[in-house]
């Protein structure tokens, strides 16, 4: 699914911010790239910026205009720092990574990042569903294209491994009330019996006790095994 779902950056200008890009990008699974209109092709700057990643940068698909680049995709969500004349629908890096996952089992999901000092323009932003932005401390909230980058996928690989983890069954089988409170009237029958609690006295002992063990919580089959000891404490020992 996580194919599915393509970074573009548009009218990028500086090399090395598409190499770091890719970096972000496979770091949490994704490895569709577009390029739209790069003022400048890939260069060994962005390899060496890639790191491990360059094959994510080889592999970019480079086209003209952002059209081309979101044409088949069934959601488009775009990257805008700064709120805009005319209104339109909102996400935050999290409510776009979930949806992106979400959308991402139907049809291609396009995350699209604009230039690095003025961004994506209106007619571009309004070629998107939603825009997104991320909630940066406003006295400073300078990202970068890299940094952006790896928000959104960072968020998008979080639903996409929730959606992936199984669901969690717990396999443990907790003893009834009834069970409970049947060993708690064992367990005071031995203690009584071996003299730790006085008849005449009790005292708080078993309140205690009562709150050691539903704190610890046994499950049914360690409760039978308490209660097994209980009964060996309590058989008479054999003469000798």
């Amino acid at each position: 699914m996580l194919d599915q779902i393509r970074i573009v950056l548009v009218n990028t200008s500086h090399t090395g911010n598409m190499g770091s890009a890719a970096r972000a990008m496979k770091t949490m699974g994704l490895t569709q790239l577009v390029l739209v209109d790069p003022q400048a092709l890939p260069d060994d700057n962005a390899m060496a910026l890639a790191a491990g990643a360059s094959d994510v940068l080889a592999n970019a698909r480079i086209v003209s205009t952002l059209d081309e680049a979101i044409a088949d995709c069934g959601l488009v969500i775009g990257t805008s720092a700064r709120s805009r004349t005319l209104s339109w629908p909102m996400l935050d890096p999290r409510e776009a990574g979930e949806k992106a996952v979400v959308e991402g089992v139907k049809h291609p999901v396009a995350l699209v990042f604009g230039r690095e000092r003025t961004g994506l323009t209106n007619d571009e932003l309004q070629k998107c569903h939603y825009h997104v932005a991320i909630a940066a401390n406003p006295e400073y909230s300078s990202l970068n294209l890299a940094m952006a980058v790896q928000t959104i996928c960072y968020e998008v690989r979080m639903h996409w491994l929730q959606d992936q983890a199984p669901e969690v069954v717990s396999e443990a089988d907790y003893p009834s009330a009834d069970q409970l409170e049947g060993f708690y009237q064992h367990l005071e029958q031995t203690l009584l019996k071996t003299g730790f609690i006085a008849d005449d006295h009790p005292g708080q002992v078993m309140s205690k006790l009562r709150r050691l063990f539903n704190r610890a919580r046994p499950e049914t089959v360690e409760l039978n095994i308490l209660r097994g000891i209980l009964t060996s404490v309590q058989k008479p020992k054999p003469q000798d």
